[in-house]
């Protein structure tokens, strides 16, 4: 099943949202077709994603390190 939970607000008030889905698999952005493990959007994107048949492949980093690289934040 695909998730939308809220994930953080920035500085300037922008809200940002993550999508995946629960079950560990790829979701594809209805829009565009790119397809991701998550995306994280701004408030009201309009975007819409469904779960694909492919499962997550294992990173050679963690998920909170990732996180931590797309918001600029340092990791320690």
């Amino acid at each position: 099943m695909i998730i939308n939970e809220f994930f953080h607000e920035r500085e300037d008030g922008v809200k940002l949202y993550r999508t995946y889905s629960d079950a560990g698999m790829m979701i594809q952005q209805e829009q565009t077709g790119a397809v991701y493990s998550e995306a994280v959007d701004v408030e009201n994107s309009g975007y819409t994603y469904v779960e694909t048949d492919t499962p997550i492949e294992s990173d050679d980093i963690t998920d909170s390190e990732a996180l931590n690289i797309l918001l600029g934040r340092d990791a320690t």
